[in-house]
């Protein structure tokens, strides 16, 4: 098996009362129609979101029922409806309240923050720092949404990632997997956090599937992740993740993403050397059973000059 190692490490308002509308470029003369995308339910769902002040449980519910259904339909627009009608704050503060609609509101958070423009605006709108006091939950499902939540918003998004991880977000989801090794959905989803915080996760995770690797030193932790789908193919991705506890309360995660090219696919480059480059890198040959390692450094977190991993050391 051949493998590439990439890795990184981690230590530790209300609107106005318009309605709601769309807008779109007619792409042919350039001229803006308006036009109404949304149904009357979302529409209505939306702006009484928007005027809500004292967040009675028993109105916003079906409320947010409506936005939770739509959201996981992926409906093109919504998420900019979203955040053009400050429904961000609104939620926030429903996470923050922790109550019978907590849960509901950690869902909807976690399909909203699939979107990139959500993403960016999830710290300043108080949705982060709502996120992290959640992680304090003895509930397992709300638990398992808001590490989904909190793995979204770290993707591909180095501020929210940044952000997350000098609030403490590292010992938390530390606590969380140590806390409860038999689930192995919250394990995974905690994992893949880990991952997009270090700027290594992928978009949809959902594929992955999560071991605990054996024989790790005391107060350490590492775990393997495989897509469902690279069962016998030619290259797979093996992602590892090491978490080690270097004092009270004080960790270090490790992310690794190995890059292996099964046996096959080295016996046809060694057949067609003469011909093909499969990789131009003939510093690299002579390793045994054709293993082959490339790592990679990132600029140091926060910021020393004399690091050259990306180490996160938070406290509880």
């Amino acid at each position: 098996m051949a493998k590439r190692t990439t890795s990184r490490q981690l230590s530790g308002g209300t609107g106005s009362g318009c309605q709601v509308t769309w807008e779109g470029k007619n792409a042919l003369s350039g001229s803006v129609d308006v036009f109404d995308v949304l149904s009357d339910s979302l529409g209505n769902a939306l702006n009484a979101i928007r005027v809500s002040t004292e967040l009675i449980e028993e109105e916003l519910r079906p409320h947010l029922d409506t936005l939770l259904t739509i959201a996981q339909e992926r409906k093109k627009g919504v998420a900019e409806q979203v955040v053009e009608n400050s429904i961000l704050p609104v939620l926030a503060q429903v996470l923050w309240r922790k109550n019978c609609l907590t849960l509901k509101a950690t869902k909807l958070v976690a399909e909203l923050a699939r979107e990139p423009m959500v993403r960016e605006r999830c710290f300043h709108s108080g949705i982060s720092s709502a996120l992290l006091s959640l992680l304090s939950s003895s509930d397992q499902e709300l638990l398992l949404h808001t590490g989904r939540a909190i793995g979204r918003i770290g993707y591909d998004n180095t501020l929210q990632q940044e952000k997350l991880l000098r609030n403490g977000v590292v010992p938390r989801l530390a606590s969380v997997l140590l806390r409860y090794p038999a689930n192995e959905v919250l394990v995974g989803v905690c994992l893949l956090a880990f991952c997009s915080l270090a700027d290594m996760g992928e978009e949809d995770g959902s594929s992955m599937v999560w071991e605990r690797a054996g024989h790790a030193a005391q107060g350490e932790w590492v775990f393997r992740g495989m897509s469902r789908n690279a069962a016998g193919s030619l290259s797979s991705t093996v992602t590892v993740v090491r978490l080690h506890e270097w004092s009270t309360g004080q960790y270090m995660v490790t992310v690794e993403v190995l890059h292996r090219c099964s046996t096959v696919f080295w016996s046809a480059h060694n057949k067609f050397s003469s011909t093909v480059r499969w990789f131009p890198m003939p510093h690299l040959t002579g390793w045994p059973k054709f293993y082959k390692v490339v790592k990679y450094s990132a600029q140091g977190f926060p910021q020393n000059g004399s690091w050259t991993a990306k180490v996160f050391h938070t406290l509880l």
